[in-house]
């Protein structure tokens, strides 16, 4: 038998066969006529909503056969009562059936609209190339409901004049609005982070981008579309990191078996909200040793919670399950990690997006260019 929706648990497909089992058998030893009559037509509907048409028509037959042998052995076979039996269960079969068409249906379309939501994600957010120079790259983008294909997390890697930059962000909200802000926040970043040798300038030419792209919505729209983000550049040569912090998660760096967090001393407010007037604050320079991952998250992975309501915390989980071979298997195990932490479904997307840099110390970051070094 096919399996249901993953939220369920796998025992759930064998519903339809206790409920026929327990209708039939019910019937069979009750001293009334037909009191297992009420199983009988939930395990239908029951089946056409879990399972195949195949195994729904399946279903459905053997409660008429198994209702048939029930008349043939009362002997109402022959008369109204027993007809009215075989009708009764001959339309709750055909009630599976239908319920079994109206969600298969529903499914088909869904299909189209998770299509249609991937191409998007995938035009607003391109995979980062594997590798730029000297640094290996991976990034990860799960939704938090297995439907959802679109949301506001993002992520990106340019390559510049400067050292290669990347950006990690999550927009307040869901749907169509965030997608758009996505946008906006990631054609902003790539032609700042191009052109502009400070990370400052590069987040005020993102704020403006977001403030200019609002001015059609209310004051109090505005306040709450905010986005957090984080702006790393990594040094030509990749000796080194500059971090500005913009009100999100700090990265985590992964060094043989210790994992530490990279707070910023100062952190900034968030995007879109520079009308409050807050002056940006400067980056944090921290060093970026050959071997090492750093990693940068949404809070997705540290909001995450477990039964007792504790947050997942990297720095604690990860230690010591390094060295990492490279940014995707610290992604899958970090992933892995926060799935069994939460057991089951999370409230937020998660995003994740992990740089290696390279033990070799020949290798070097060539400033300037568009290719990438594979």
């Amino acid at each position: 038998m096919p399996r249901p929706s993953p939220q369920w648990p796998r025992y759930v497909e064998f519903a339809p066969t206790v409920l026929v089992a327990a209708g039939l058998l019910w019937d069979v030893f009750s001293p009334a006529d037909y009191w297992g009559d009420p199983m009988l037509i939930a395990a239908s509907v029951t089946a056409g909503a879990l399972l195949s048409l195949r195994h729904t028509l399946a279903i459905g037959a053997v409660i008429i056969v198994g209702v048939f042998a029930l008349t043939v052995k009362d002997g109402t076979a022959d008369n109204s009562v027993g007809h009215l039996e075989l009708v009764n269960t001959v339309f709750a079969a055909l009630m599976g059936v239908g319920v079994n068409r109206v969600i298969a249906r529903h499914g088909r379309h869904l299909d189209v609209v998770r299509t249609v939501a991937e191409a998007a994600q995938r035009a607003v957010l391109p995979a980062p190339p594997q590798r730029i120079g000297p640094l290996t790259i991976a990034a990860r983008y799960q939704a938090a409901q297995s439907e959802a294909r679109i949301g506001g997390d993002a992520y990106a890697v340019q390559r510049t004049p400067f050292g290669v930059r990347l950006l990690i962000a999550d927009v307040r909200g869901k749907g169509l609005g965030a997608v758009s802000a996505v946008s906006v926040l990631l054609g902003a970043f790539r032609e700042a982070a191009e052109q502009e040798p400070d990370l400052t300038t590069v987040a005020d030419r993102m704020e403006h981008a977001l403030l200019r792209e609002s001015e059609q919505t209310s004051e109090e729209d505005r306040l709450e579309g905010f986005i957090t983000a984080l702006i790393c550049e990594v040094l030509p040569g990749g000796s080194g990191l500059r971090l500005l912090d913009c009100g999100h998660p700090a990265p985590y760096l992964c060094h043989g078996g210790a994992v530490r967090p990279l707070e910023s001393r100062d952190p900034g407010l968030p995007l879109g909200i520079g009308t409050l007037g807050a002056a940006r604050t400067a980056p944090d320079d921290w060093p970026f040793p050959e071997g090492s991952t750093l990693l940068l998250i949404t809070d997705g992975v540290t909001e995450a919670r477990n039964e007792a309501g504790t947050f997942y915390d990297p720095a604690v989980q990860l230690t010591g399950r390094g060295p990492f071979r490279g940014p995707e298997e610290l992604i899958d195990l970090l992933v892995g990690e926060v799935e069994r932490w939460t057991g089951g479904p999370r409230d937020d997307d998660m995003a994740v997006l992990a740089v290696s840099r390279q033990g070799d110390g020949r290798r070097k970051l060539r400033s300037g260019g568009n290719g990438t070094d594979r």
